[in-house]
Protein backbone atom coordinates (compact mmCIF):
# COMPACT_ATOMS: atom_id res chain seq x y z
CA UNK A 1 0.00 0.00 0.00
CA UNK A 2 1.79 3.08 -1.32
CA UNK A 3 -0.39 5.40 0.77
CA UNK A 4 0.71 3.72 4.01
CA UNK A 5 3.69 6.05 4.50
CA UNK A 6 1.60 9.10 3.61
CA UNK A 7 -1.13 8.26 6.12
CA UNK A 8 1.51 7.45 8.75
CA UNK A 9 3.20 10.83 8.23
CA UNK A 10 -0.05 12.82 8.27
CA UNK A 11 -1.24 11.18 11.48
CA UNK A 12 2.18 11.70 13.08
CA UNK A 13 2.35 15.39 12.23
CA UNK A 14 -1.29 16.25 13.00
CA UNK A 15 -1.27 14.30 16.28
CA UNK A 16 1.91 16.08 17.42
CA UNK A 17 0.25 19.44 16.70
CA UNK A 18 -2.85 18.41 18.65
CA UNK A 19 -0.70 17.20 21.56
CA UNK A 20 1.17 20.49 21.50
CA UNK A 21 -2.07 22.46 21.86
CA UNK A 22 -3.37 20.22 24.66
CA UNK A 23 0.04 20.30 26.36
CA UNK A 24 0.09 24.11 26.42
CA UNK A 25 -3.45 24.30 27.81
CA UNK A 26 -2.86 21.55 30.40
CA UNK A 27 0.46 22.99 31.61
CA UNK A 28 -1.03 26.43 32.16
CA UNK A 29 -4.10 25.14 34.00
CA UNK A 30 -2.10 22.73 36.15
CA UNK A 31 0.41 25.34 37.30
CA UNK A 32 -1.82 28.34 37.90
CA UNK A 33 -4.07 29.05 40.91
CA UNK A 34 -7.68 28.48 40.01
CA UNK A 35 -6.78 26.52 36.91
CA UNK A 36 -7.36 23.05 38.36
CA UNK A 37 -11.13 23.48 38.03
CA UNK A 38 -10.72 24.00 34.31
CA UNK A 39 -8.95 20.68 33.70
CA UNK A 40 -12.20 18.73 33.44
CA UNK A 41 -13.51 21.26 30.92
CA UNK A 42 -10.25 20.91 28.99
CA UNK A 43 -10.64 17.14 28.66
CA UNK A 44 -14.33 17.51 27.82
CA UNK A 45 -13.30 19.87 25.01
CA UNK A 46 -10.65 17.44 23.76
CA UNK A 47 -13.19 14.60 23.72
CA UNK A 48 -15.74 16.76 21.89
CA UNK A 49 -13.14 17.70 19.27
CA UNK A 50 -12.23 14.06 18.69
CA UNK A 51 -15.90 13.07 18.35
CA UNK A 52 -16.43 15.89 15.86
CA UNK A 53 -13.48 14.74 13.75
CA UNK A 54 -14.74 11.12 13.89
CA UNK A 55 -18.21 12.15 12.71
CA UNK A 56 -16.67 14.12 9.84
CA UNK A 57 -14.71 11.05 8.75
CA UNK A 58 -17.82 8.89 9.02
CA UNK A 59 -19.77 11.35 6.90
CA UNK A 60 -17.07 11.45 4.20
CA UNK A 61 -16.88 7.64 4.08
CA UNK A 62 -20.68 7.31 3.92
CA UNK A 63 -20.96 9.84 1.10
CA UNK A 64 -18.21 8.09 -0.84
CA UNK A 65 -19.96 4.71 -0.49
CA UNK A 66 -23.30 5.85 -1.93
CA UNK A 67 -21.84 7.52 -5.02
CA UNK A 68 -21.59 5.83 -8.41
CA UNK A 69 -18.20 4.81 -9.80
CA UNK A 70 -17.94 8.04 -11.80
CA UNK A 71 -19.22 10.06 -8.86
CA UNK A 72 -16.57 8.50 -6.62
CA UNK A 73 -13.85 9.58 -9.06
CA UNK A 74 -15.09 13.18 -8.95
CA UNK A 75 -15.52 13.11 -5.17
CA UNK A 76 -12.11 11.59 -4.53
CA UNK A 77 -10.45 14.04 -6.93
CA UNK A 78 -12.16 16.89 -5.07
CA UNK A 79 -10.92 15.50 -1.73
CA UNK A 80 -7.35 15.38 -3.04
CA UNK A 81 -7.50 18.95 -4.36
CA UNK A 82 -9.08 20.34 -1.20
CA UNK A 83 -6.55 18.49 0.97
CA UNK A 84 -3.67 19.89 -1.12
CA UNK A 85 -5.01 23.44 -0.74
CA UNK A 86 -5.51 22.98 3.02
CA UNK A 87 -1.97 21.64 3.47
CA UNK A 88 -0.48 24.74 1.83
CA UNK A 89 -2.78 27.00 3.84
CA UNK A 90 -1.89 25.19 7.08
CA UNK A 91 1.86 25.38 6.47
CA UNK A 92 1.86 29.12 5.89
CA UNK A 93 -0.64 29.74 8.71
CA UNK A 94 1.62 27.85 11.11
CA UNK A 95 4.63 29.78 9.81
CA UNK A 96 2.91 33.09 10.59
CA UNK A 97 1.05 32.15 13.76
CA UNK A 98 3.19 29.40 15.31
CA UNK A 99 5.41 31.77 17.25
CA UNK A 100 2.36 33.50 18.77
CA UNK A 101 0.23 30.39 19.27
CA UNK A 102 1.31 29.67 22.85
CA UNK A 103 0.90 33.33 23.86
CA UNK A 104 -2.58 33.49 22.33
CA UNK A 105 -3.74 30.26 23.96
CA UNK A 106 -2.44 31.37 27.36
CA UNK A 107 -4.16 34.75 27.05
CA UNK A 108 -7.49 33.10 26.19
CA UNK A 109 -7.09 30.68 29.09
CA UNK A 110 -6.28 33.50 31.50
CA UNK A 111 -9.43 35.40 30.54
CA UNK A 112 -11.60 32.29 30.90
CA UNK A 113 -10.03 31.36 34.26
CA UNK A 114 -10.35 34.86 35.69
CA UNK A 115 -14.01 34.91 34.70
CA UNK A 116 -14.49 31.41 36.18
CA UNK A 117 -15.76 30.42 32.74
CA UNK A 118 -15.19 26.68 32.41
CA UNK A 119 -17.18 26.56 29.19
CA UNK A 120 -14.78 29.07 27.67
CA UNK A 121 -11.93 26.62 28.34
CA UNK A 122 -14.09 23.84 26.91
CA UNK A 123 -14.75 25.84 23.73
CA UNK A 124 -11.08 26.73 23.31
CA UNK A 125 -9.99 23.08 23.56
CA UNK A 126 -12.87 21.79 21.41
CA UNK A 127 -12.20 24.27 18.61
CA UNK A 128 -8.44 23.63 18.64
CA UNK A 129 -8.81 19.82 18.57
CA UNK A 130 -11.65 19.91 16.02
CA UNK A 131 -9.46 22.01 13.73
CA UNK A 132 -6.51 19.63 13.97
CA UNK A 133 -8.74 16.55 13.84
CA UNK A 134 -10.77 17.72 10.84
CA UNK A 135 -7.56 18.47 8.93
CA UNK A 136 -6.23 15.00 9.72
CA UNK A 137 -9.54 13.38 8.70
CA UNK A 138 -9.67 15.27 5.41
CA UNK A 139 -6.05 14.49 4.55
CA UNK A 140 -6.36 10.83 5.54
CA UNK A 141 -9.67 10.46 3.67
CA UNK A 142 -8.10 11.80 0.49
CA UNK A 143 -5.20 9.37 0.89
CA UNK A 144 -7.45 6.41 1.71
CA UNK A 145 -9.39 7.03 -1.50
CA UNK A 146 -6.29 6.10 -3.47
CA UNK A 147 -5.61 2.87 -1.60
CA UNK A 148 -7.64 0.05 -0.16
CA UNK A 149 -9.69 2.40 1.95
CA UNK A 150 -10.89 2.69 5.53
CA UNK A 151 -11.61 -1.02 5.87
CA UNK A 152 -8.06 -2.29 5.32
CA UNK A 153 -5.77 -3.47 8.11
CA UNK A 154 -2.89 -1.45 6.64
CA UNK A 155 -4.94 1.75 6.93
CA UNK A 156 -5.65 1.29 10.64
CA UNK A 157 -2.08 0.14 11.28
CA UNK A 158 -0.81 3.37 9.71
CA UNK A 159 -3.14 5.41 11.92
CA UNK A 160 -2.07 3.59 15.08
CA UNK A 161 1.64 3.84 14.29
CA UNK A 162 1.25 7.54 13.46
CA UNK A 163 -0.32 8.23 16.86
CA UNK A 164 2.32 6.16 18.71
CA UNK A 165 5.17 7.91 16.88
CA UNK A 166 3.56 11.27 17.67
CA UNK A 167 3.42 10.41 21.37
CA UNK A 168 7.10 9.46 21.32
CA UNK A 169 8.03 12.61 19.40
CA UNK A 170 6.07 14.80 21.78
CA UNK A 171 7.79 13.19 24.77
CA UNK A 172 11.25 13.80 23.27
CA UNK A 173 10.40 17.40 22.40
CA UNK A 174 9.12 17.99 25.93
CA UNK A 175 12.46 16.85 27.39
CA UNK A 176 13.89 20.27 26.71
CA UNK A 177 14.96 19.85 23.12
CA UNK A 178 17.87 17.53 23.94
CA UNK A 179 17.50 15.69 20.65
CA UNK A 180 15.37 17.94 18.44
CA UNK A 181 13.81 21.35 18.95
CA UNK A 182 10.26 22.39 18.14
CA UNK A 183 11.63 24.83 15.56
CA UNK A 184 13.62 22.10 13.78
CA UNK A 185 10.65 19.71 13.93
CA UNK A 186 8.26 22.15 12.30
CA UNK A 187 10.83 23.27 9.71
CA UNK A 188 11.50 19.71 8.54
CA UNK A 189 7.86 18.60 8.55
CA UNK A 190 6.85 21.86 6.83
CA UNK A 191 8.96 20.88 3.81
CA UNK A 192 7.54 17.34 3.89
CA UNK A 193 4.00 18.70 4.04
CA UNK A 194 4.59 20.93 1.02
CA UNK A 195 5.95 17.93 -0.87
CA UNK A 196 2.88 15.92 0.16
CA UNK A 197 0.60 18.78 -0.91
CA UNK A 198 2.17 18.67 -4.36
CA UNK A 199 1.67 14.89 -4.53
CA UNK A 200 -2.02 15.24 -3.59
CA UNK A 201 -2.54 18.00 -6.16
CA UNK A 202 -0.91 15.96 -8.93
CA UNK A 203 -2.99 12.87 -7.96
CA UNK A 204 -6.19 14.93 -8.01
CA UNK A 205 -5.46 16.38 -11.44
CA UNK A 206 -4.46 12.91 -12.66
CA UNK A 207 -7.90 11.61 -11.65
CA UNK A 208 -9.61 14.48 -13.47
CA UNK A 209 -7.56 13.68 -16.57
CA UNK A 210 -8.68 10.06 -16.22
CA UNK A 211 -12.38 11.06 -16.37
CA UNK A 212 -11.58 13.49 -19.21
CA UNK A 213 -12.65 16.54 -17.25
CA UNK A 214 -9.16 18.05 -17.63
CA UNK A 215 -7.14 17.64 -20.86
CA UNK A 216 -3.75 15.94 -20.73
CA UNK A 217 -2.53 18.30 -23.52
CA UNK A 218 0.35 15.93 -24.30
CA UNK A 219 -0.05 12.36 -23.07
CA UNK A 220 3.64 11.78 -22.30
CA UNK A 221 6.37 14.42 -22.16
CA UNK A 222 9.18 11.99 -21.27
CA UNK A 223 9.81 8.49 -19.93
CA UNK A 224 12.21 8.26 -16.99
CA UNK A 225 11.07 4.79 -15.89
CA UNK A 226 14.52 3.35 -16.61
CA UNK A 227 15.95 5.67 -13.91
CA UNK A 228 13.06 5.52 -11.44
CA UNK A 229 9.78 3.78 -12.19
CA UNK A 230 6.88 5.06 -10.09
CA UNK A 231 5.41 1.56 -10.25
CA UNK A 232 8.19 0.11 -8.08
CA UNK A 233 8.30 0.28 -4.27
CA UNK A 234 10.95 3.01 -4.16
CA UNK A 235 9.39 4.93 -7.04
CA UNK A 236 5.97 4.62 -5.42
CA UNK A 237 7.24 6.17 -2.17
CA UNK A 238 8.90 9.02 -4.08
CA UNK A 239 5.71 9.52 -6.09
CA UNK A 240 3.54 9.44 -2.95
CA UNK A 241 5.55 12.21 -1.29
CA UNK A 242 6.55 14.41 -4.24
CA UNK A 243 4.08 13.90 -7.08
CA UNK A 244 6.81 12.39 -9.27
CA UNK A 245 5.63 10.64 -12.44
CA UNK A 246 7.94 8.60 -14.68
CA UNK A 247 5.71 9.36 -17.68
CA UNK A 248 4.09 12.73 -16.94
CA UNK A 249 1.58 14.41 -19.21
CA UNK A 250 2.09 18.04 -20.11
CA UNK A 251 -0.83 19.05 -17.87
CA UNK A 252 0.71 17.31 -14.83
CA UNK A 253 4.07 18.91 -15.56
CA UNK A 254 2.45 22.36 -15.78
CA UNK A 255 0.53 21.80 -12.52
CA UNK A 256 3.72 20.65 -10.78
CA UNK A 257 5.61 23.77 -11.90
CA UNK A 258 2.72 26.12 -11.06
CA UNK A 259 2.44 24.61 -7.57
CA UNK A 260 6.08 25.21 -6.67
CA UNK A 261 6.03 28.60 -8.36
CA UNK A 262 3.05 29.52 -6.22
CA UNK A 263 4.76 28.25 -3.06
CA UNK A 264 7.83 30.35 -3.86
CA UNK A 265 5.67 33.40 -4.51
CA UNK A 266 3.79 33.01 -1.21
CA UNK A 267 7.10 32.47 0.62
CA UNK A 268 8.67 35.66 -0.69
CA UNK A 269 9.59 38.23 1.98
CA UNK A 270 7.20 41.17 2.11
CA UNK A 271 9.03 44.43 1.63
CA UNK A 272 7.96 47.23 3.87
CA UNK A 273 8.15 50.80 2.63
CA UNK A 274 10.82 52.92 4.27
CA UNK A 275 9.58 55.70 6.56
CA UNK A 276 9.55 59.16 5.02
Amino acid sequence: MQNFSQILFVMWRETVEAMLVVGILHAWLAHNPGGARGLKFLWMGVLTGLVGAFLLGLGIDTLNSVLSDEGQEYFQAALLLVAAALIVQMVFWMRRQGARMQHGLVQSLARSTQAQNGWGIFALAAIAITREGSEAVLFVSSLASGGSGWGSDAFWLALALGVLLAAGTFYLLQMGGLLISWRAFFRVTEVMLLLLGCALLVSGIDRLIGVQLVPALVAQVWDSSTLLDDGTVLGGVVSAFTGYRARPSLMLLMVFCLYWGGVQWISRPVRQSAPA
